[in-house]
């Protein structure tokens, strides 16, 4: 699928550009529209579980409706009453009820862009782009990546562990006291094995000659290429159409400090 070639450093660019535009966006129609032309891009070029998409999506939309709600509860009480809305008793000024609706889109906005990013990105060529692109230290960058390789093995090790604690007679803890000392005796094994893991991974990066030098070759090497640009040429061109239409029919409202 398309948006799982796209280069990651264009991507995250990209997105991070869009976010910071959206940012500034204070019309909930433009958002509203943008939410939509992202999901379509997100499900149509991308190739992944939707139920995990759902779920994570399901998650944004519950705190956008927390952020709406209340925004709207604690709304100053309107003065003039040809400026107000009745939802669901509450006496709400419009100006205040269309900033509310605005920052909860503005959340979806920038949580369809990250799901995007998140469910289309391989994290290893991610690293490696960030080093090759965006000449980030190979020393940090390797140090993330070999982080990011030791989440599995730790979950792996930390059912091992607790595996062999039933084994021995020692069963799940009840009480918090009881909870305390369990997470001690699964903490010191798994700090144990972290360190003798990262010793042998320190010991086989040195051995295979890495310095941390940037002038090196890559077994992966991660380049730009024209199909890559399309992404954000095709993104920015849908916003910067949204923001034109918005301004032509007199919905577009840019920040001028509604908070």
């Amino acid at each position: 699928m398309y948006l799982h070639n796209v280069n990651p450093s264009v991507k995250a660019l990209t997105i991070v550009g869009l976010v910071f535009v959206l940012a500034f966006l204070f019309d909930p129609i433009t958002p509203l529209i943008y939410i939509f032309w992202t999901l379509l891009i997100t499900f149509s070029f991308g190739s992944f579980r939707k139920k995990y998409y759902i779920i994570y999506f399901l998650s944004f939309l519950l705190f956008a409706f927390g952020m709406l709600w209340s925004s709207i509860i604690f709304a100053d009480v309107p003065n003039d009453p040809a400026e107000q809305v009745t939802i669901l008793g509450w006496e709400v000024p419009k100006e205040d009820l269309l900033v509310a609706i605005s920052l909860s889109l503005r959340i979806l906005a920038f949580a369809t862009l990250s799901l995007l990013f998140v469910f289309t990105t391989n994290m290893v060529q991610f690293i490696l782009s960030l080093i090759q692109q965006l000449k980030l230290p190979p020393k940090l960058a390797y140090g993330i990546l070999a982080g990011y390789r030791f989440l599995p093995m730790m979950k792996d090790e930390f059912q091992h562990i607790r595996s062999a604690h039933r084994l021995r007679g020692l069963n799940e803890a009840a009480s918090f006291p009881a909870k305390l000392q369990q997470f001690q005796r699964f903490a010191i094994p798994l700090l144990a094995g972290a360190i003798r893991k990262a010793e042998r991974t320190a010991v086989a990066m040195e051995s295979k000659g890495f310095t941390g030098d940037r002038n090196r070759t890559y077994y992966r090497p991660i380049t730009i290429s024209k199909k890559d640009w399309i992404f954000p040429i095709i993104m920015f061109s849908m916003l910067g159409l949204l923001i034109a239409v918005s301004v032509k029919f007199g919905y577009f409202s840019w920040y001028s400090g509604q908070f």
